[in-house]
């Protein structure tokens, strides 16, 4: 119980008062439990043994991919599944990257790898160009690894972020344990769509720090017209459960860097907040209440949203000058303040509140 000082006359007297619940409430990201004096990426912990076997299993999984949730079962020194991606990675893109959250980017960057190809088909694609047309120039899991510390000795960014990597898990788990061997000492970040299966993170466990899981949608009807994955919100909410019993709740060294733990993003789409709430209710009652949350407001009509609906020539023909039809009409549009703050009331009412803010000061967001 607190004590007030209260003036009466001349002399102080001390009175019991009572605490207020709504004071109580915490407001800080970088609170003790989630501080950490230093930290050592995981990889750099694990027994020549036990790097070993990660090595056997990726190469394994290369000649019967059976690791992402589409379970193609090819041999991919000699053909492609559903990701078109065979034995090497192909990549887009490999540079500092400054538009993550700040407590990932820092002031350095973060060390991005934008992964070309992809286990889903989203039609509303953000990053169309790259995950579906498979632009890029193919690396060895050596040469990728060359690249990690090109961008750690060189770039000197905070940490290696693997964008969509959940189609080449065997080979990035090569390049990680190679670059281990070349002298890479940065964290890693896995950074996935969630659409991950469980055989796959165990193939990463004891290699990544932070896991940064997109959290798209909650109902299958969504995911079968939207992602083209019926058992997506299945998938990704057993995945991201067990990339919170890996690495835990987010941590961050005193610089307000994150080194390790989880964080969910999810990006708001028109007219799907109530599949938010249930996957803000999902993370709060199932994962854990001090999970950090970034809700996402950058949604805009991308990749086959909004463009004109196929049609037989015999349509054609017939048609007048109404207003043209367009596919996935139900999303071509940006989103709303009001979308927006559903979400995240929803968030904040089943007590999550770890989110990723704009400061509220002039220093470093954290």
């Amino acid at each position: 119980m607190l004590l007030s000082r209260v003036r009466s006359g001349s002399r102080g007297i001390l009175k019991p008062q009572t605490p207020n619940p709504l004071r109580a409430r915490r407001s800080l990201h970088l609170a003790p439990p989630f501080l950490l004096d230093d930290y050592i990426p995981r990889y750099q912990l694990l027994s020549s043994v036990d790097a070993s076997k990660k090595r056997s299993l990726a190469y394994a999984h290369l000649r019967h991919c059976n690791l992402c949730p589409r379970l193609c079962g090819v041999n991919r020194y000699e053909t492609t599944g559903m990701c078109l991606i065979g034995e090497n990675v192909k990549v887009n893109v490999i540079a500092p990257h400054f538009g993550e959250e700040p407590c990932i980017q820092g002031h350095n960057g973060s060390g991005s790898v934008f992964f070309s190809g992809c286990n889903l088909r989203c039609t509303f694609c953000q990053n169309h160009d790259i995950a579906h047309q498979r632009n890029g120039f193919d690396l060895t899991p050596e040469e990728l690894a060359q690249w990690y510390i090109k961008l750690q000795d060189v770039g000197h960014v905070h940490n290696i972020n693997l964008i969509t990597p959940e189609h080449v898990v065997p080979q990035v788990a090569l390049s990680i344990l190679h670059a281990r061997d070349l002298g890479l000492t940065v964290p890693i970040v896995y950074n996935t769509s969630a659409f991950d299966s469980l055989a796959s993170l165990e193939l990463m466990d004891g290699l990544v720090d932070i896991y940064l899981p997109d959290f798209k949608v909650w109902d299958p009807a969504t995911s079968r017209r939207l992602l083209k994955a019926v058992d997506y919100a299945a998938t990704a909410a057993e995945s991201v459960k067990a990339m919170h019993a890996q690495v835990g709740d987010l941590c961050f060294t005193g610089d307000g860097i994150a080194k390790k733990g989880v964080l969910v993003r999810h990006l708001v789409m028109p007219g799907k907040e109530a599949e938010g709430e249930r996957i803000m209710r999902y993370l709060a009652e199932n994962v854990s209440r001090d999970i950090f949350v970034n809700i996402m407001e950058q949604y805009k009509p991308d990749a086959h949203v909004g463009k004109p609906k196929r049609k037989t020539k015999k349509e054609t023909a017939a048609a007048t000058e109404e207003k043209e039809e367009v596919r996935y009409a139900e999303i071509n549009r940006p989103i709303t303040k009001e979308e927006i703050s559903v979400v995240r009331k929803a968030a904040e009412a089943v007590g999550l509140w770890r989110f990723c803010d704009p400061p509220k000061h002039d220093g470093f967001a954290i």
